[in-house]
């Protein structure tokens, strides 16, 4: 997949197929980058047995009509269960292009969300989105039905870990409108560019970050609370040592990622975080 440029920032003519495209790109941004601890990359298959980069990119490309369809919807101010009802399509979509496997679920829901969440901001305001826009038209459309959803017990591995660890699920993330996207993920991925990072560096330096401080249910999951914790913590001290930026980062990086293999620890949820991120450098103007 050819990695375009020119964000939808720089692109006067947003629309809602533009914003669902940046949706399929982020996520390619996300499965390229490497060293990610854990963490499926285009040359390994980080914690998982199940699935490598040629799962992912089937994936990927099961969902490119999706972000489109829900962004359209999104522009249409559609009812949730409209919006529900795209994303389990999209599921069964992209459990039929892995054979069973599931790669983006928390992507379908989220980036889906914040798809949806730009069509209608696009609606309201014209061409020129910016985050803060982007959140507020999630609460206002949906954040009821969403703070409803959130009450409902899950069925799902990382729903059931959530509730047994005492985290915020991702179902409560989206009720709040993604805080740690919008106030943890985002301002790292920003403050990594203007700081003369690479593309490649920001993400990586943007997704400790998140693995710092969100509650990822996939690591509950795989790893138990304890796992969760010495994730953050190891996160977490990789930035206080200066993080990516050092000489010696990458090789950091990458020891780091090889103890979350031994330990079978993945943050999918990060993942999923870092990729909206890109995903809004990509289709906004600004703070």
């Amino acid at each position: 997949m050819r990695n375009s440029a020119l964000s939808l920032a720089q692109d006067s003519r947003v629309t809602p197929a533009a914003i669902g495209r940046a949706a399929t790109l982020a996520l390619y941004d996300e499965l390229s980058l490497s060293p990610k601890p854990g963490l499926v990359t285009l040359i390994d298959c980080g914690s998982h047995d199940d699935m490598d980069a040629h799962a992912f990119m089937r994936s990927l490309f099961s969902l490119r009509r999706y972000f489109v369809q829900i962004a359209e919807a999104g522009f249409g101010v559609a009812d949730f269960a409209v919006l529900e009802r795209c994303g389990i399509a999209a599921e069964a979509r992209m459990f039929a292009a892995t054979g069973g496997v599931n790669t983006h679920r928390g992507a379908i829901f989220m980036l889906g969300l914040l798809c949806a969440a730009a069509g209608a901001a696009l609606r309201e305001q014209g061409g020129a989105l910016r985050p803060a826009a982007l959140r507020d038209a999630l609460r206002r459309h949906w954040g009821d039905a969403l703070a409803r959803r959130s009450q409902r017990p899950s069925a799902l591995p990382g729903g059931i870990a959530a509730r047994r660890h005492g985290l915020r699920s991702a179902s409560e993330e989206a009720a709040l409108a993604f805080p740690v996207l919008f106030e943890t993920a985002l301002p790292a991925l920003n403050d990594a560019r203007a700081r003369g990072l690479s593309p490649r560096l920001a993400r990586l330096d943007t997704l400790f970050h998140i693995i710092a401080v969100l509650d990822d249910s996939n690591l509950a999951h795989r790893g138990g609370l304890a796992g969760l914790r010495d994730a953050q913590r190891a996160a977490q001290d990789y930035l206080d040592r200066g993080g990516v930026a050092r000489p010696e980062g990458l090789l950091e990086a990458q020891a780091i990622a090889d103890d979350f293999v031994r330990h079978r620890l993945s943050p999918g949820g990060a993942a999923d975080t870092l990729a909206a991120a890109c995903w809004i450098r990509r289709v906004c103007t600004g703070p």
